[in-house]
Formats: C-alpha cells, structure tokens, sequence
C-alpha cells in the first residue's frame, strides 16, 4: 500500500489560496518584530508577501482587471517596498510606496470579497477568505496612515514619543480599529487622520455585518435545510 502523497504548493495554492494568503499576512505580522533592524529582511518579507497576496486574488478571482491592477500597482509596489526598507526615513519613497499600496490591497480585498458572494454556498476556502480579507484590509489602511502622516506630519501620536509612527505602530494601529477592540497606543490627532480612521472604523463594523453575517447565514441554512 503505497503512502499517500504530500500536496505540492501549487494544488494548495489551487485548493485552498485564501488559507495560504491568511497564513502569510500572520506569519509577516509574527516575522516583522524579528526583522525590523534588517533592512534586507524587511525587503524580502514585504516582497513575499505581496507575491502570495497577488497569487491568492489570481487564484479567486482570473479578471483582466486584476491584470491591470497587477502591473499597474503591483510592481510598482514590490519595487518601492525593497526601496522602503533600504530608505525608511525618505519621505517620498514613503509616500509613493503607500500610493501604490493601498489600492493595491484595496482591489484585492474587493476581490476576496467578491469571491465570497459568488455563491451559496460555504466552502472550506471561502472561510479562510473571511480572514483573508479582513487582514489584506488592515494592511490597505495602514498604508493610508503611512501617506497621511507624510503629507500631514504630526497625524498619529504614541506612548514612545516622536514625530512620526513607524510602519508596524500603524499596523497595529489599523487591526485595533478594524477589529474595534481600542487596544492601540497610537492615536490619530490630525483632522485628515481622523477621518480615515472613521472610514476604516465603519468599514470594520459593515464587514462584521455584511460579510461575516451572510457567511454564518448560509451556514446555519445549509444545516436546516
């Protein structure tokens, strides 16, 4: 009786992408405190992981508009996050890198989430897309916090003191207010910061209502039914 075959990535990726996207944007968030006084290493994690995240929106949802978003942002991207982590402190590179960012996130986020409407039912994937999603979402705001805090310097204060938040301070700042739990030591106190921290709040809350509430909805139908 022969051993069963161990899966290779790419009939993962196929089966199973959100899971391989959520894994990635978790292990980055574990990752990045190990990497922050390596440049090199903040490079190579920021281009993995925008690899993995441009694979998984390919692999749920095949769209010459994806394409377009892809070369368009996508590249551009990676270059600047290799730029990013050789010049932190450059503001431009800063500020074109989150540019390019954000909408980069934002249309894969649109994407995971159109995959999850697509139909009636529930797939295994289609929960880990859930969690996907909501995490490719934090990363978009927070690349909105790195360019408002360019454009407006002073927009974010922290228990550390200084002018400017690094990039990991606005991570944690976005999953506190997505998630609305109000743990962060960061806080908005420029008028344009606080708006976009308004936007993502009411994002988080009709996630919660709109995404989650349907998925668990399908589920408890499928059961009665």
């Amino acid at each position: 009786m022969s051993a069963p075959s161990t899966p290779s990535v790419r009939t993962v990726l196929g089966t199973h992408p959100s899971a391989v996207l959520l894994v990635a944007q978790l292990v980055a968030v574990l990752a990045y405190p190990f990497l922050d006084g390596a440049a090199a290493g903040r490079a190579v994690l920021g281009v993995v992981q925008m690899g993995v995240v441009l694979i998984a929106g390919w692999a749920v949802r095949r769209t010459p508009a994806l394409s377009w978003v892809a070369a368009c942002f996508g590249a551009p991207a990676m270059a600047f996050t290799v730029a990013e982590a050789i010049a932190p402190d450059t503001d431009w590179v800063v500020l074109v890198s989150a540019l390019l960012h954000a909408p980069f996130y934002f249309y894969v986020s649109y994407a995971m989430i159109r995959y999850l409407f697509h139909d009636d039912r529930v797939t295994r994937d289609e929960l880990y897309a859930t969690g996907a999603a909501f995490t490719v979402v934090a990363w978009a705001f927070a690349y909105l916090y790195a360019a408002a805090q360019v454009v407006w310097p002073g927009s974010f204060i922290g228990a550390e003191g200084g002018d400017a938040r690094d990039w990991f301070e606005l991570l944690y700042l976005s999953f506190s207010v997505l998630t609305s739990v109000g743990l962060s030591d960061v806080a908005p106190v420029a008028a344009h910061a606080r708006s976009i921290v308004m936007v993502e709040m009411v994002t988080g809350v009709l996630y919660v209502a709109l995404v989650i509430s349907r998925l668990v909805g399908l589920t408890v139908a499928r059961r009665v039914s």
